[in-house]
């Protein structure tokens, strides 16, 4: 049966694999934060969002509890949202540089953001069988995504879960090391993989992730886009 997007976002949203996240998904969005009371949270898994004919392809941990747990979008409604669609918009890769809500008019042009986890872990800390759980969808993806070029990775375990996927596709992938801004080339027709810090309230607090160092990240994949004359 050849898949599509409306089956595979259909398998995501109703997946109940795994009893831990479902468990903490479903509690969080029962019990909701206070500054959210009065919304409606999405609180199930959330399926990947942006342009199905995309070039580059962004690859995230998991939902955050009361972000994309909430709006049921990913990187919507969160400060690693905020920072990662301000940055996107300065890129020239959304419509605009706010995510609040499924229905806010953001439209991403030549991206396409998921990632590793569906469901907001506990502590932001999924664990690995979950992840492996997982990691289907995200192959599901990345097949219906058929002008992908680049993939960036947000963070170290974005980072190995996407390795983690082409060795079990096969691929034969050496130790790559994690670092920010690093680009490695795979074997064709794979997409080239470029990592970044991920764009979390504690990278960025502490300086660690600047806002001119993701613009870098953004800046060096579209000149590469270009020069490749994809």
């Amino acid at each position: 049966m050849t898949d599509t997007w409306d089956t595979l976002t259909h398998d995501i949203i109703t997946c109940r694999r795994c009893p831990r996240l479902v468990a903490w998904r479903e509690e969080v969005a029962r019990v909701k934060r206070r500054a959210f009371r009065d919304a409606d949270y999405w609180g199930k898994p959330v399926p990947g969002f942006g342009d199905p004919d995309a070039r580059l392809v962004i690859i995230g941990l998991a939902p955050g509890a009361h972000g994309s747990n909430r709006t049921g979008r990913m990187f919507t409604g969160d400060s690693s949202g905020d920072t990662l669609y301000a940055a996107l918009h300065r890129a020239g890769f959304a419509s605009q540089p706010t995510a609040t809500a499924r229905d806010d008019g953001l439209t991403l042009y030549d991206a396409f953001i998921t990632a590793v986890g569906r469901c907001a872990p506990p502590e932001n800390k999924p664990a690995p069988q979950e992840l492996t759980n997982c990691r289907p969808f995200l192959a599901r993806e990345l097949a219906l995504l058929h002008q992908a070029r680049v993939v960036l990775a947000l963070g170290r375990i974005a980072f190995d879960g996407y390795l983690a996927l082409l060795r079990e596709q096969g691929v034969e992938v050496p130790a790559l090391p994690f670092a920010h801004g690093v680009t490695y080339s795979l074997p064709a027709p794979y997409p080239t993989l470029v990592a970044s810090y991920h764009p979390s309230r504690q990278n960025t607090q502490t300086g660690r992730l600047t806002p001119a160092m993701f613009d870098a990240v953004f800046e060096h994949i579209r000149a590469y886009l270009y020069s490749k004359g994809f």
